[in-house]
């Protein structure tokens, strides 16, 4: 891709006056190797370990803090400066060292990059400037889409991306193993994981529910032909620790949203609607929702119109539902894809005027709003253009894509406002797929 960029020189050029530095990442080496490649082109690159599960992402040519949380902010700037850092990479805005660093890279005036997990997925990751979901800088006007739109092309057709489920549980398992480990044998004495809640017992949840698999396989089939023709909304929950609810909701918990709703459906949905709740893929099945469904179903007498699904097709039952309750998850871009109602809880960055449904969620059960198609597209292409890079972090092609377009993303960077000018050539350049293996 690099070869074919018309603008291939200046950016190798503007390379050799950059210097990143990188602090955590996803589990796995997306992060080194994205790294490297960034040297390649003439960058300088640097990296701060915080905690043994960094350490075997990223084992040689890093500098370890061990120290604790409240000298974490001097330690940062020491280095920004004994660095010369101009530009920092990190993976989530929300963590808590994350947070001091954005915080003290902001005095500095250092160009700050964000990734996450892609808007619009799957075949797509998230690369924002200064923030990401809630803390994004992505437009939120309807006509202002509209008109910056205007003269992107369409998002273009290309090859999904390859991804292996178990590949991403290897990276994770490691990564958190020696999270573990390092607090244990006090390499990182002080380190506190961003994530909520215990690792251990999210690793016991697993394997708990991977003995559950083909039980919660038939019972996902069974149900969903029970619900053929029904009239039901679909509400996909999300995980309790993710910042999405932690820090972009009104909700703190899981358990609290689906309270809300349920309250809300039972008070206000039509007596022949259902109420569909679907488990997160990636939950790790510690807290039985089946049964806290049911149990707050019951009590306010709608134990029949309320089901809860632990499998099954989001796709499928998307395109099925009347419309989608969504805080802020990624599945309600799916939705306004398919043209469904949606209705946003929380800081979603497509709550959008003319997208989602306005008024409440008391008002959507018998009057959904859909999303307007034209804005709808508009919103598409700006995402595309703005806030996303093409690849993935579950198999070897698909991390090689996201590298390769990340890169130019990076290098190319021209504000706060997005990672790409607003010139009609420029779409779409960094979000071409080489051959994948």
């Amino acid at each position: 891709m690099t070869a074919e960029f018309p603008f291939s020189r200046l950016v190798d050029a503007r390379a050799q006056q950059r210097r990143f530095l990188f602090l955590q990442g996803p589990p796995g080496p997306f992060f080194r190797e994205l790294a490297s490649a960034l040297a390649k082109r003439g960058a300088g690159v640097s990296r701060i370990n915080l905690s043994g599960g960094d350490v075997h992402d990223w084992p040689t040519g890093a500098t370890n803090y061990r120290g604790r949380m409240r000298d974490w902010p001097t330690f940062f700037d020491r280095f920004v400066r004994r660095h010369d850092i101009t530009d920092l990479v990190v993976f989530g805005d929300c963590r808590p060292v994350h947070q001091a660093a954005l915080n003290m890279a902001k005095l500095r005036s250092l160009r700050v990059f964000v990734f996450e997990e892609g808007y619009i997925r799957p075949n797509w990751m998230t690369l924002e400037r200064d923030g990401v979901n809630g803390h994004s800088p992505f437009g939120r006007d309807p006509k202002a889409i509209l008109e910056n739109a205007a003269w992107l092309p369409p998002v273009p057709e290309l090859p999904p991306i390859t991804a292996s489920f178990r590949r991403r549980m290897r990276d994770s398992y490691w990564h958190y193993h020696h999270v573990v480990t390092g607090r244990l044998l006090l390499k990182f004495p002080f380190y506190r994981s961003h994530r909520h809640g215990s690792i251990t017992l999210d690793g016991i949840g697993w394997l708990l529910k991977l003995r559950r698999t083909k039980r919660l396989a038939r019972h996902a089939d069974a149900l969903i032909r029970q619900l053929a023709g029904a009239r039901y909304f679909l509400f996909p929950l999300q995980l309790n620790g993710d910042y999405q609810i932690r820090a972009h909701s009104p909700f703190g918990s899981m358990t609290a949203a689906v309270d809300f709703v349920i309250d809300s459906f039972a008070g206000h949905a039509p007596a022949d609607a259902i109420l569909l709740i679907k488990d997160h893929p990636l939950d790790s099945g510690f807290r039985d929702w089946r049964r806290y469904v049911a149990r707050r179903a019951e009590a306010l007498g709608i134990a029949h119109r309320v089901q809860h699904i632990a499998g099954g097709s989001l796709d499928d039952l998307a395109q099925q539902a009347v419309g989608m309750v969504c805080i802020n998850s990624t599945s309600g871009t799916l939705g306004l894809a398919m043209g469904k109602p949606v209705v946003v809880l929380g800081d979603a960055v497509y709550d959008i005027p003319g997208l989602t449904h306005e008024g409440g969620l008391d008002s959507f059960w018998c009057d959904p709003q859909t999303p307007d198609p034209v804005l709808y597209d508009a919103f598409k292409r700006s995402l595309h253009a703005r806030c996303l890079v093409r690849g993935g972090l579950a198999s070897a092609s698909a991390m090689r894509i996201l590298i390769e377009n990340s890169v130019d993303g990076l290098l190319l960077d021209t504000g706060a406002a997005g990672l790409v000018p607003d010139l009609p050539w420029q779409a779409y350049s960094r979000n071409r797929a080489p051959e994948q293996s």
